[in-house]
């Protein structure tokens, strides 16, 4: 609870004083994943971006379709911020309910959770006094601890004592976010 109120009130303190935007994913939205963000300035050329991004589907098409993606941002701009070109490093964490890619059409998904670090390019373009455009692709290392489950049992079958342990290269974010100035 501690930890909570000191990031609380050091968020609000970035807020408060800099050009702040909050931010909704288009693309993703569209999909009915949403992911939304804040993003503000923390120097001449330099801002802060925290975004989440989550899937509320417990399954699609009887296949677990749930996870939750928080992402903490540095974003270095090269011409101005909330302008132009930039590159940004993140690390950030996961947590999931879901049936991957390589288990499709199998009676297998997976329980978990995840840390990631990686790398953000984008492109953001003003379209109105307080409106941007941010045009953004990003993806890096994730690395997994997970317990692999059978969908008609719900039967541990991965065989591991504790958890299992993966670690993938992954393009995980990416879209148009549409922004609006706060302050």
């Amino acid at each position: 609870m501690k930890k909570l109120l000191i990031v609380s009130i050091l968020l609000f303190s970035f807020v408060s004083q800099s050009q702040t935007y909050i931010k909704a994913n288009a693309v993703t939205t569209l999909l009915t994943i949403p992911n939304v963000g804040i993003e503000t300035s923390i120097g001449k050329k330099s801002t802060f971006q925290f975004d989440i991004t989550a899937s509320f589907w417990k399954t699609i098409n009887g296949n677990p379709s749930q996870f939750y993606m928080f992402i903490p941002e540095y974003r270095y701009h090269f011409k101005e911020k909330f302008n132009g070109f930039y590159a940004g490093a993140h690390l950030g964490a996961t947590v999931y309910n879901f049936q991957k890619w390589n288990y499709f059409n199998t009676d297998m998904y997976e329980k978990g959770i995840g840390f990631m670090a990686g790398a953000t390019i984008g492109y953001q373009k003003k379209i109105k006094n307080r409106f941007l455009l941010d045009f953004f692709i990003g993806g890096g290392n994730h690395q997994g601890l997970y317990k692999g489950y059978l969908i008609s049992t719900n039967e541990r079958v991965d065989g591991a004592e504790k958890y299992n342990k993966s670690g993938e290269w992954l393009p995980y974010r990416g879209g148009i976010m549409i922004s609006y100035k706060l302050n």
